[in-house]
């Protein structure tokens, strides 16, 4: 393969980089040690169509990391791992008070939405301070105060491994769910290199999630604009959440479950303080930090891994923890949680390395 010589630690090709025996501990927000066989940084995404003759990349053990701040490395990666790092941010198409933007998948995400707020575009405000890529925020369909981003995406630009050709995937080809789409039930086959964002600068704005409300009236900001929930969401978050480059995390590291009516109405009626929204058929949502501190396993501790004492949701790394120790201490949360309530807890990062049952 072109720029690549099979004795060397390190090849070069146009658009891209590859690295042997790569560390990944620097390349995920836990700060775990972790490697992987072959590491593959693509500039380019026209260079996939060269890098795809690489048998490694066409069938082999492929893993696509962005930021790493939805991941777990529990083990070592045995195959490849890509990082896309294209750049660009571009209006395609701009009709009246409507846009449709094309965000190369590599651009970080907090800095797009700030952005898209620079520009004058609603919508984007509550998924501020969201770590990770562009790339990595379809693929989870991440989500904050009361806002998904499949709500705004038109189109995802991505290289199928399958076909060994570059697609778009329509809005409702990527099947976007609760922290859900088609690209996580199909990680091996895609590589996202492009998102395309429909926005509006006319978007009414979302501030009837617990919490925003009231932190706009303390920051007396008058009439709410974007910028303004933005910065009200920020310092919730910067209040709840524990800062990734402060200390290793993945942000929320388990979903709200959703639970068949029947066991709603019982837990409702033992438990009436349990926070719970209506999930349709699916029955209802619940509070996942609620019922872990019901536990009584916020801020529990073994080593360097534990559950925040900021944030019940939260698997930190204090230090040397490895990515083992710390699915060790959400398997005991969730554990408990099931012992306690009957209610299984599922974890929203992917987890490498190891088998993930139990949580």
């Amino acid at each position: 393969m072109k720029g690549y010589a099979v004795d060397a630690a390190i090849g070069e090709g146009v658009g891209y980089t590859l690295v042997e025996n790569a560390s990944l501990e620097g390349r995920n927000t836990f700060r775990v040690a972790a490697r992987a066989k072959l590491l593959v940084e693509v500039r380019d995404a026209k260079a996939l169509l060269e890098l795809s003759n690489y048998p490694a990349l066409r069938s082999g053990a492929l893993l696509v990391l962005g930021e790493g701040s939805n991941i777990l490395f529990a083990g070592d990666w045995p195959g490849t791992v890509l990082s896309i790092a294209t750049r660009g941010i571009e209006i395609i198409e701009r009709v009246g008070s409507f846009s449709r933007v094309r965000v190369a998948a590599g651009e970080s995400w907090n800095d797009f939405v700030h952005w898209s707020l620079a520009q004058g575009f609603a919508g984007l405000e509550n998924l501020v301070l969201i770590p990770g890529t562009v790339g990595a925020a379809p693929i989870q369909n991440i989500g904050a105060y009361g806002t998904e981003v499949g709500e705004f995406i038109a189109a995802v630009h991505a290289w199928d491994r399958h076909r060994q050709c570059a697609v778009v995937l329509t809005h409702a080809e990527c099947a976007f769910g609760y922290r859900d789409s088609v690209f996580k039930h199909e990680p091996d086959r895609w590589l996202v290199t492009a998102v395309d964002f429909n926005l509006t600068t006319t978007r009414t704005l979302r501030i009837d999630y617990a919490g925003i409300a009231e932190e706009l009236a303390l920051l007396g900001a008058g009439m709410p604009t974007p910028t303004r929930v933005a910065e009200a969401v920020a310092r919730l978050r910067t209040r709840k959440l524990p800062n990734p480059s402060l200390i290793g995390n993945a942000g929320s590291f388990f979903k709200n479950p959703l639970v068949d009516a029947t066991l709603a109405a019982t837990l409702e009626n033992q438990y009436p303080a349990l926070p719970m929204w209506p999930a349709g058929d699916a029955g209802s949502k619940l509070s996942a930090a609620w019922l872990i501190e019901a536990s009584g396993m916020k801020g529990y501790r073994e080593g360097d891994a534990a559950i925040s004492a900021q944030h019940a949701l939260v698997v930190v790394n204090h230090g040397k923890a490895s990515g083992a120790d710390l699915l060790r201490v959400a398997r005991t949360v969730a554990g408990e949680v099931h012992r306690r309530f009957g209610v299984k807890l599922e974890a929203e990062p992917r987890i490498i390395g190891m088998q993930r049952a139990g949580v």
